[in-house]
Order: C-alpha cells, then sequence, then structure tokens
C-alpha cells in the first residue's frame, strides 16, 4: 500500500456509513463468511486498510470474546474515520438484519418450504465462495515463506481437531511465540501497518475497567422478572463471555431466555432459523428475541435494549485493546510475532472453511459445482460477493425446482 493509499483516519463517516450499509445488506452466509466480505470490500476494492493491518484486526476480535465480525467492521470504521466511523459501522452493518428480524419474523414459515430451505442452503455456498477467497487472497500475502505456511498449517491442523474457542486461543498465543521464535530474519512491520488509534493506553484503560464494571455490577441492579434491567444483564453477559461470536452465542442466549421463561423453545428455534436467512451480524438474533419477549408496544424497548447489550461488551473491549497493541506493536520482537499470528489467523480461516462451511454446506456433486463457480466469479472473473449470492441462491433454487 503506497502512502497516498495509507489511512490516518481520511475518510467520511458518511463514506464508512454507505460502505457498511452495502455490507449490512449483503454479506449472507454467516460471521465467518463476513470476513471474506470485509476483506473483498475494504482491502481489496478501497484499500481503506493494507493486508498485515486487516490480519491484525482480525487476530484481536479473533482473540477477545463477541461478536469478532462486528468488532472487526466497528475496528475498520474507527481506522478510517475515527469513533463517529466506528460508530456508523456498527449501526450500518447491523441495521438492516436488525429490522428484517424484527418484521420478518412472522414470516419465517414461509421459508419451511422447499424453496425457502433451498434459499438458505444456497446462502451456505455462498459462504464457502467467498471464505476460500479469503483464505487464498490472505495466503499469498500473510504466509509468504514456508515457515509461515507451516504455522498456518500446524494452525488449522489443531483447530480442525479440536474445535473450541480455547484451541484459537492456544493457536494465536502459541504463533506469536512461533513467530518471535522462527522469523528472526524478519524486517519490522513499518508504520503504514501498524493500527492506528487516535487515544492511548490510558483511555483504553477506561473502557477495559468499565467492560467489567458493568459485568460486574448489572446482576446487582437485575432482578429475576423481565425488565430492562434482567433484559440488559442477560444479554450484556452472554455477549462478554463468548468467544468465537456467531453459532457459539446460541446455548448462552437459550440459557438467558428460554429457562427463564421470557421466550418459548419454539419461538426461540424459528428466530434462530430467520437468523440464518439474513445478512448482517448473527447477534442480530437479539433483536428478535427483545422483539418477542412482551407481546405489547413495549417490545421495540426491549428489542433496542437487547441489541445495545448484546454488542457492547464486545466493543468496550476491542476500545480497550487496540491502543495497548498499537503501543507494543512498533518494536521488532512484536512484528515478529504478529507475523506469526497474521499466518494463524490463514489457517484458523482455513480450518472455518473446512467446519462449519464445508462440511455442513456441501452436501453433493451440484453444491461443489456451485461453490466452484462462484469461487471463479470471484477469483477470476473479479465480481463483487453480490454476484455470487445471486448465482448459489438462484442456482440452488432452481435445481430444486427441477428435482435435483
Amino acid at each position: 500500500m503506497s502512502p497516498d493509499q495509507q489511512p490516518h483516519h481520511n475518510g467520511s463517516v458518511i463514506e464508512v456509513f454507505l460502505t457498511f450499509l452495502k455490507l449490512g445488506l449483503t454479506s449472507f452466509g454467516g460471521p465467518i463468511a463476513h470476513l471474506g466480505y470485509f476483506r473483498k470490500a475494504l482491502v481489496e476494492q478501497r484499500s481503506w486498510v493494507s493486508e498485515q493491518q486487516y490480519a491484525q484486526l482480525l487476530a484481536i476480535c479473533q482473540f477477545l470474546p463477541g461478536p469478532a465480525s462486528s468488532q472487526l467492521g466497528f475496528s475498520l470504521g474507527m481506522q478510517r474515520a475515527g469513533w463517529l466511523g466506528a460508530l456508523a459501522a456498527f449501526i450500518a452493518f447491523t441495521l438492516p438484519s436488525v429490522l428484517l428480524l424484527i418484521t420478518f419474523a412472522s414470516a419465517l414459515p414461509m421459508l419451511a418450504g422447499s424453496v425457502g430451505q433451498a434459499v438458505i442452503h444456497g446462502l451456505e455456498l455462498v459462504a464457502c465462495a467467498v471464505v476460500a477467497d479469503a483464505v487464498v487472497g490472505m495466503s499469498r500475502k500473510l504466509c509468504p515463506d514456508n515457515r509461515r505456511r507451516a504455522i498456518a498449517i500446524l494452525s488449522a491442523a489443531i483447530v480442525v481437531a479440536v474445535s473450541s474457542a480455547a484451541s484459537q486461543l492456544f493457536v494465536v498465543a502459541a504463533a506469536a511465540f512461533a513467530g518471535a521464535v522462527l522469523l528472526r530474519d524478519l524486517a519490522a512491520t513499518g508504520d503504514a501497518d501498524n493500527i492506528n488509534t487516535a487515544y492511548g493506553t490510558k483511555t483504553g484503560g477506561v473502557f477495559l475497567l468499565l467492560f467489567f464494571s458493568v459485568l460486574l455490577g448489572l446482576p446487582l441492579v437485575a432482578g429475576d422478572s423481565l425488565n430492562i434491567a434482567s433484559v440488559a444483564e442477560a444479554f450484556y453477559r452472554a455477549g462478554a463471555l463468548v468467544f468465537g461470536g456467531g453459532h457459539v452465542v446460541l446455548p448462552l442466549l437459550e440459557d438467558s431466555v428460554v429457562a427463564t421463561g421470557w421466550v418459548s423453545a419454539e419461538q426461540f428455534l424459528a428466530g434462530y432459523g430467520a437468523s440464518q436467512a439474513i445478512p448482517g451480524p448473527m447477534f442480530s438474533f437479539s433483536a428478535y428475541l427483545g422483539a418477542v419477549m412482551v407481546p405489547d408496544g413495549s417490545s421495540g424497548v426491549l428489542a433496542a435494549v437487547a441489541v445495545v447489550f448484546m454488542f457492547l461488551p464486545g466493543f468496550l473491549l476491542i476500545a480497550g485493546v487496540l491502543p495497548f497493541w498499537q503501543a507494543v506493536s512498533h518494536s521488532p520482537l512484536a512484528s515478529r510475532a504478529i507475523a506469526g499470528v497474521n499466518a494463524a489467523v490463514v489457517g484458523l480461516l482455513a480450518a472455518a472453511l473446512y467446519n462449519p462451511i464445508f462440511t455442513s454446506g456441501i452436501g453433493s456433486v451440484t453444491d461443489w459445482v456451485i461453490a466452484l463457480i462462484g469461487f471463479g466469479l470471484l477469483i477470476i472473473g473479479k465480481r463483487s460477493p453480490l454476484w455470487v449470492v445471486l448465482w448459489c441462491v438462484l442456482a440452488n433454487v432452481a435445481l430444486t425446482l427441477l428435482g435435483f
């Protein structure tokens, strides 16, 4: 990336909002696929950040609890246009899915038929193509030598063998150590590839203190009955304690809202099904849950509370950690560790491409053909991921109608 392309909060808030609104309307396929969409739109097409900066931000978000793709979007918005950019990125990326889930939850039965299921399966195939494109593109830039390729392959193998949040944390930490030890001839990361923050570690410390204060303080004011404080506590706890985001949060949410009787099991599963069929973050499922808790006019208030407190802990954490990362990332030792982590991120993404994306998405030869053509549209045809969404969904629906 040339110096004139290097972002130092040089974008407008409107630009960030419109870019993430498009992503919020078109990013189908779940949280792992979002990483591919973000990379395509913001690294390849717009050069908001370099490949190295993107991988660093992704590594931080993977290492912290919370919704990884939304935290990444928040961080990218901040890199581009400061605090207002971060807020604009969150609102624009999340709002479409929140409104869709609140408005169209009642239409969910229409997705129960064969065509509806074909649409959902088509979106799973989109994820195969988009994430495969991200793995190939990132591996070229972040694994240029055999040592980093070995780190990526080992990382992928460990995560595939032991699929858990703890294994991902172990892999990231081990890769940082391996990079520091094995990549001694690596030049220090240039300033162009450092993460930029407009505030220092003192402010970061305030955000981290706020994160823990809310986590420990909300249970003191929240009772067992259904009210704003208890809803805020339940969703903040779920957002603060889940690693990996997306589907991993479901057991925590189910324990918070179904076991307490706030939402029936049938309502919970219906909303989960709806959240599979829309673009944007999986954590927007919280809007649906807040909306169905009470049938009267206060459902909008609870939906808003659920959404805000679901995402808040992840954003407090990422805002708190970024300046500390920036403070240490200038040293040669940290540069080598970061290079190791970047290689591990490629491995983590490759592992996710295999499981759950391939294992749950590819079930037949026709699935392979549809996904490969989608991949070709991205990597050879250089098309927007929106073309892949249209191709995969329409092709799968057509095959279903033809009886395949």
